[in-house]
């Protein structure tokens, strides 16, 4: 009887744990993202996607590849959320890099399903996988701390406190800063999503490698700023939050710019 309750006392756990354990990477953000992206498709695009993904929006598409990190069946999409590097490099430095770039990463697997997209014989199962997929990392790589050190896993293992609760680098900029707003998914969209349209066509135009550099570099100076043990507050957010802007903003408008060409 004892082995029995402690079994459904561990099933009960896991069915709360891992919804919460895969939903805590930047739920908000993703749908901000999304929510802006969707403001920038073309009409042929919007119907193209809206048949892949029937009544599901892209703002809650996003976070499709996050939902779905505790099934092990979908373990080896792991390593396709960030691509971490060992040093800061210039930018023709990383063109390098990414030109030799073979492993499972961020990089390699949104070229993968890009190239995937793009086929008219593509099955509508792996369409809706591929298309949840890749608007998930293009988002995923705007956030600084999915290209930064291998060594601290992107910064999960820079511990920081945010106000008085323990927490880590990563997270922080995953979630904290933008939960910290406190404003739905929605209004924070339209609260952010101003571009001209000479910045929309310059980040649009912008190859994958130049998205990385930008975050890579934001990432690094993270870096420099604090210590782990450190406790960030009213100050970094007042510091660090025109960027997360930035980066959710250039984000939407970049998927957008990627959709479009797929799909448009």
């Amino acid at each position: 009887m004892k082995n029995t309750f402690f079994k459904k006392l561990l099933v009960i756990a896991a069915v709360i744990y891992f919804p919460l354990q895969s939903m805590a990477w930047g739920t908000q953000g993703h749908r901000i993202c999304g929510q802006i992206a969707s403001s920038y498709l073309t009409p042929k695009a919007k119907k193209a996607i809206s048949e892949i993904l029937g009544n599901e929006s892209i703002a809650m598409a996003s976070n499709w590849a996050d939902f779905i990190k505790s099934e092990p069946a979908y373990a080896y999409m792991s390593p396709w959320h960030y691509i971490d590097f060992d040093k800061k490099y210039t930018y023709s430095e990383m063109v390098d890099y990414l030109n030799q770039d073979t492993v499972t990463d961020a990089y390699t697997k949104m070229n993968f399903l890009i190239g995937e997209l793009k086929k008219k014989s593509l099955s509508q199962d792996k369409q809706l996988l591929y298309l949840r997929m890749l608007i998930h990392i293009v988002e995923d790589v705007h956030q600084p701390m999915h290209t930064a050190h291998a060594d601290d896993k992107g910064g999960n293992d820079f511990k920081v406190n945010w106000f008085s609760t323990p927490t880590n680098l990563h997270a922080v900029w995953d979630s904290q800063l933008i939960d910290f707003q406190q404003l739905s998914y929605t209004e924070y969209a339209s609260a952010i999503n101003f571009c001209t349209p000479p910045e929309r066509a310059k980040w649009q135009s912008d190859p994958i490698s130049q998205w990385l550099f930008e975050s890579n570099q934001i990432a690094e100076k993270l870096y420099t700023e604090i210590k782990p043990g450190d406790t960030l507050n009213y100050r970094y957010n007042f510091t660090h939050i025109a960027t997360v802007n930035r980066q959710m903003l250039k984000a939407g408008v970049r998927l957008a710019g990627i959709l479009n060409s797929i799909f448009g």
